[in-house]
């Protein structure tokens, strides 16, 4: 006969209940008694095997220990041995018992103590709290002083500054080490018109001061460099300022990824480079004057390059892209060198071309490096695309 469960399991699974139980007690819903479940003993089961599970069971039960499970026993007829006095049901009947049972005392202490600090100053956090009550397990140390930074935030949301410098009476490294469940909990403590919900980064999300990617631009028409009063043709802006660039409209935008592409690039008439760092091109889709711009992409010829196209095409559908098609491909088979795999899913926002290439470049795992191409090619790609659909739009 396979015993029931043991003394060790029902206190497994009692433990197993602990998100419950502390659900119940923020809500103040009924929780005991807590019955465990078991299997009945088999009317063939082993006499001695049987008589050996019920005494360890009482043994360890609350009527011996003075804590901990109750077993309450029936008058069963067992078809080899007669009656016998069985578990019938198994049940930890208060909140002492069970937590004496799973050894959690201390630790709920100090969670009640958490929540009532956290609902005599938050009210609002009840239900977040009857929803997720382990993730305050983790805090429970420093719960009162991420309550004193939650304090400072709903007083003065987006205070635009750096995380070091908020008056909030905690270590200087306290808020960067508990980013995870600040934002739990600022989330459900702000006004939405305070969160810029659409940003993961915790700085961008609360309205704070953080150390911003520096955008290099390069001005490829020595007309606009005195046009637009810049103080130089080669310029490293912050992201803000970059996205609050003006007189942007109607520019011819070249967006490449290598560094010295991006230095090499052939003048264009009113047009100027951004250099994107592969997937740092993110930052474009805050320069929101790109939308009146004429976007060229030109990336390295492999699958990474059109992953990155298609996440720029992303941000501004009408951006074209440059020495990335077929014939291109075909001209520099020589160039070609092993690229690096890729596990991720084809690129939605490539045209056809750019698809059927893209699906050639993965197949043989090929890499085209922007550098492998020749300037003089490069200088004549400019003129018969980018030139030339100038001159037609």
């Amino acid at each position: 006969m396979m015993i029931m469960i043991t003394p060790d399991e029902i206190r497994q699974a009692a433990a197993r209940k602990y998100h419950t139980f502390l659900r119940a007690s923020v809500l103040g819903e009924p929780f005991f008694p807590l019955e465990i479940r078991f299997g009945k003993a088999k009317a063939s089961a082993d006499y001695l095997v049987l008589r050996q599970w019920v005494g360890e069971l009482l043994a360890r039960s609350k009527t011996e220990r003075g804590f901990g499970y109750q077993v309450t026993l029936e008058e069963r007829e067992l078809r080899r041995y007669g009656r016998q006095s069985l578990p019938a049901r198994i049940s930890i009947e208060t909140e002492t018992d069970y937590l004496r049972l799973i050894g959690k005392e201390a630790e709920f202490r100090q969670w009640q103590t958490a929540v009532h600090h956290t609902l005599t100053q938050f009210p609002q956090l009840k239900g977040w709290l009857g929803q997720y009550p382990q993730r305050i397990l983790p805090y429970l140390a420093v719960w009162a002083d991420l309550l004193v930074v939650c304090a400072y935030f709903v007083q003065y949301p987006q205070p635009n500054l750096y995380l070091r410098e908020l008056p909030v009476p905690v270590h200087t490294k306290f808020i960067e080490e508990n980013l995870t469940i600040l934002r739990y909990l600022l989330d459900e403590l702000l006004p939405p018109a305070t969160l810029h919900d659409n940003e993961n980064q915790f700085e961008r999300r609360f309205g704070l001061r953080y150390d911003e990617p520096q955008i290099r631009l390069r001005l490829l028409d020595d007309g606009l460099h005195r046009e637009l009063g810049w103080p130089a043709a080669d310029v490293s802006l912050t992201l803000s300022d970059c996205a609050q660039l003006v007189g942007m409209n109607g520019r011819t935008v070249l967006v490449v990824e290598n560094k010295m592409t991006f230095l090499t690039l052939p003048p264009v008439k009113n047009g100027l480079a951004i250099w994107g760092k592969g997937f740092q091109v993110n930052v474009l889709r805050e320069m929101r004057w790109l939308a009146g711009c004429a976007i060229w992409y030109w990336g390295d010829l492999d699958a990474q390059g059109f992953a990155i196209l298609s996440q720029v095409r992303g941000y501004w559908p009408h951006t074209r892209s440059l020495l990335m098609d077929a014939g291109t491909l075909e001209r520099y088979q020589e160039f070609l060198v092993t690229g690096t795999p890729t596990g991720v899913m084809e690129p939605v926002n490539l045209n056809a071309g750019e698809t059927a290439v893209y699906r050639q470049l993965v197949a043989h795992n090929w890499r085209l490096e922007q550098e492998r191409i020749p300037q003089v090619d490069v200088v004549e790609a400019v003129k018969l695309n980018v030139m030339r659909s100038q001159q037609t739009e």
